[in-house]
């Protein structure tokens, strides 16, 4: 029996569609990633799951409504999530667990998150980086069967991202069913097990990140920046082009780029610069839905893209509150 089972789900705040039948299935000790821009609906998705909205179309969880489930069972992070802010880290942490039954100490598992040496700091005394890792820590102490991560990394600098992940694989690897939502492409191809990405309330895709990758993600490109030399192109074993700025050489595997280097000096071609990049999950989302996300978790359509416009956003649809649907 799979741990999440949704069919159909959709949700419209009046005229606006935040989503329109997202069916999906999540197995027990699987790490499913929901990758989507600001406004894709993924907020929207995740209170849909956990009973906390009212949604069409129907959702189980370990079998039973997300309303009634043992709430012992399942850690809940949603996006927008404000504590006591005179509350020091470790204090939020054992409220939180003496919400339950039974729960971890708060020392274990505000070490897991990085924070036991700043456990006696008032709550609003922390960065936006541990204020989020504490969130982290306060949705673990009830060791969960299942765990729902709504953009837990968000506002969390590069180490302490790193940290939370491999806490997250940890995790996965002694049973822990793991739903986390993000816009960070490198994020879900690390950790999860399969990816589903969301576009406009409507999920577009779901597979491993190697397979989506394998289908839709393109050709690998190796970028030679500098001036070329008429006939360069027609001397290469793979298919390349000329741009404004040099060369783009298509499908060359990482150990041929010596042999590419070696024609470049043959040919008497002297470049600035060479950058050979493999296709991810930012190529697969552009390929599916014509729109990059930001490292903000904006969206930018791809011929605003080609233009060189950053711009782009969506409105909050009326009746919905802003952190419905940001994500």
């Amino acid at each position: 029996m799979p741990v999440i089972l949704a069919e159909d789900i959709a949700r419209r705040y009046g005229e606006t569609v935040a989503l329109d039948g997202v069916s999906l299935s999540i197995d027990e000790g699987e790490v499913f990633a929901l990758v989507g821009p600001n406004g894709a609906g993924k907020t929207t998705l995740v209170r849909a799951l956990t009973g906390t909205t009212d949604a069409e179309g129907t959702v189980e969880v370990f079998g039973e409504s997300p309303r009634t489930v043992d709430r012992e069972r399942i850690g809940l992070l949603p996006q927008e999530f404000r504590p006591a802010e005179r509350l020091t880290a470790r204090e939020l942490v054992a409220y939180y667990g003496g919400l339950y039954e039974s729960a971890r100490d708060p020392e274990s598992v505000l070490a897991d998150v990085g924070m036991a040496e700043d456990a006696q700091t008032h709550y609003e005394d922390l960065s936006g980086g541990q204020q989020r890792r504490t969130c982290v820590a306060t949705a673990l102490v009830n060791d969960p069967d299942l765990l729902v991560l709504d953009e837990p990394t968000t506002g969390i600098d590069p180490a302490g991202r790193r940290t939370l992940w491999r806490l997250l694989e940890r995790l996965a690897e002694a049973g822990t069913t793991i739903f986390i939502t993000t816009h960070y492409m490198e994020e879900a191809q690390r950790l999860a097990d399969r990816v589903g990405l969301l576009a406009d309330g409507e999920l577009v895709a779901v597979d491993s990140p190697d397979a989506l990758v394998d289908r839709y993600g393109g050709e690998s490109l190796l970028r030679i920046e500098g001036d070329m030399v008429d006939g360069t192109v027609d001397r290469l074993a793979y298919p390349a082009e000329e741009t404004e700025s040099g060369l783009t050489v298509r499908n060359v595997p990482p150990t041929e780029i010596g042999s590419v280097v070696e024609t470049l000096a043959a040919a008497g071609v002297d470049y600035d610069s060479l950058t050979w990049t493999d296709p991810d999950l930012e190529d697969v989302y552009l390929e599916l839905t014509g729109r990059e996300v930001t490292a903000s978790g904006e969206s930018i359509a791809r011929e605003e893209l080609t233009a060189g416009d950053t711009a782009g956003t969506n409105p909050a649809p009326e009746g919905a509150s802003d952190e419905e649907v940001s994500s």
